[in-house]
């Protein structure tokens, strides 16, 4: 590889990674530590002028049985790689000049429940879930959103997955332009015109 040893070290999350803690989760502890480097395979793919890229971090799924961790010790070996890997990103990607360029979204598929079932692990849950944007021309160091002291429900102006397709078509397109291309799947059309983007964002 042509990159920097000083870029590739920042997006380490090795030193992150204790082997103990997580040897009885099998296979997720590969994909896991390899965060950091998928990271910096995107941006790089990002240079080369890929237009869409996917980053896949296993082993949230804490239910607290038998094929996941628990809910505190799972977050305790992988908050820190994602925070870590995700820091390195956007500084990359600032140092670089590509903030209004790229547009990096991490997410998952859903929330996690507020109460804590029987095994001390969460289940799935829809109301909720957590959302980052960076870079792609969005207004940025913004909270935005609240819920309430039991983390049940939004108190705010709820958004759903539509409302990040809209901002993330807001974001890469003309979308005068898209809305003019025939052969443009009706999902799309309907995230640019029966949605509006996240407004805080725009």
């Amino acid at each position: 590889s042509k990159e920097d040893t000083r870029t590739i070290a920042k997006y380490d999350t090795s030193k992150l990674f204790n082997i103990k803690e997580v040897t009885r989760w099998g296979d997720m502890r590969r994909a896991s530590n390899l965060l950091g480097k998928q990271l910096l395979l995107a941006r790089r793919l990002c240079e080369a002028g890929c237009g869409f890229i996917t980053v896949s971090d296993c082993g949230w799924d804490h239910h607290s049985n038998n094929n996941s961790p628990k809910g505190l010790g799972g977050f305790a070996w992988l908050a820190p790689q994602v925070d870590h890997a995700v820091a390195a990103f956007i500084d990359d990607v600032r140092s670089r000049g590509l903030e209004d360029k790229i547009l990096l979204v991490v997410t998952g598929e859903m929330g996690r429940t507020p109460r804590i079932n029987k095994n001390g692990g969460r289940e799935h849950y829809g109301e909720l879930t957590p959302l980052l944007f960076f870079g792609g021309g969005l207004k940025m160091g913004q909270v935005i959103g609240q819920s309430d002291a039991h983390a049940t429900k939004s108190t705010t102006t709820p958004y759903r997955p539509q409302h990040m397709m809209a901002t993330i078509m807001h974001s890469l397109f003309d979308l005068g332009q898209v809305r003019l291309i025939q052969s443009l799947p009706n999902e799309l059309k309907s995230a640019m015109t029966e949605t509006a983007p996240i407004r805080e964002l725009i």
